[in-house]
């Protein structure tokens, strides 16, 4: 289908529903584990970490129907939307239990919501996409996964700076992302989107300052210290918004306070201002 803003037909997609089936080998989740510089010491019968799933359920297309950025062409399961740039802009977890290595698994996905908006670049279309995951018997894991299509930049416009993190955290952590990092993460997920490997296409096309990290790359590292700080327990719910892109040409800072169950977390740009906020719950 050709791609549309025609808000008529893009909402025509809401509710449309996809069934995907994986079983959880550990051969991925190992090789996880070693994407963060880990001993790869998970086994069948271990509990999946939260927000691994991200590396199951790979989806993908032939070479032929693939749009300029390297993702599926629109218009199959998600909405064709014309605008060119997607990213990953958050999500919503409520958990009620875990997947185990080595389980066959099901994900069932709904999209639930498509909404045209007008932002201080251009225009924006949010698509928000229910996922349950889980067994025959019982849902493990309920996500709510916020994509954001935008235009392509204009050349000479600044970039929007998000506010500083401050000082007021009892965990703080450097990270120093590599195109290695990066490729091997593209690699698990089978995500082809090219601002993540292709340094030209990322800065002329889609005007970013460098490859860009992952954005569940970064939940799921402020998801792992926010488990930590929690001494390894698994949170009811955990929540992220992303606010600037993070790239692999400067450290980057993790951030985390504890307040009684609750764990605040941010992700922070080299000059110390917001990339990612997050909140889990336990």
């Amino acid at each position: 289908m050709q791609p549309t803003q025609d808000p008529d037909i893009l909402q025509q997609w809401i509710g449309r529903e996809e069934m995907l089936e994986d079983t959880l080998h550990p051969g991925p989740a190992n090789l996880m584990e070693m994407t963060l510089d880990r001993a790869p010491v998970l086994e069948v019968g271990a509990a999946l970490p939260p927000l691994w799933h991200w590396i199951y359920f790979l989806r993908s297309a032939p070479l032929s129907a693939l749009g300029r950025d390297g993702h599926p062409a629109k218009g199959g399961f998600l909405p064709p939307v014309a605008l060119p740039r997607r990213m990953w802009a958050g999500g919503r977890f409520g958990f009620n239990g875990d997947v185990h290595i080595g389980e066959q698994v099901r994900k069932r996905s709904v999209i639930k919501d498509v909404a045209l908006k007008q932002g201080r670049s251009g225009a924006l279309c949010f698509v928000t996409v229910r996922h349950e995951v889980g067994n025959e018997a019982s849902t493990a894991f309920c996500e709510e996964h916020d994509i954001v299509y935008r235009e392509d930049p204009t050349s000479g416009t600044p970039p929007r700076l998000t506010d500083p993190v401050g000082d007021d955290w009892q965990h703080n952590e450097t990270i120093t992302p590599s195109e290695v990092m990066l490729f091997r993460y593209s690699a698990l997920t089978f995500n082809g989107h090219r601002i993540h490997y292709d340094r030209d296409y990322a800065r002329d096309v889609e005007g970013h300052g460098g490859l860009v990290v992952h954005g569940p790359l970064i939940a799921t590292l402020l998801m792992d210290l926010a488990q930590r700080v929690m001494g390894g327990a698994r949170p009811a719910n955990f929540d992220f918004r992303a606010a600037s892109p993070l790239f692999d040409t400067a450290p980057f800072t993790l951030h985390a306070r504890q307040d009684g169950q609750k764990v605040t977390l941010a992700a922070a740009t080299p000059e110390g201002r917001l990339a990612m906020q997050a909140t889990a719950q336990f």
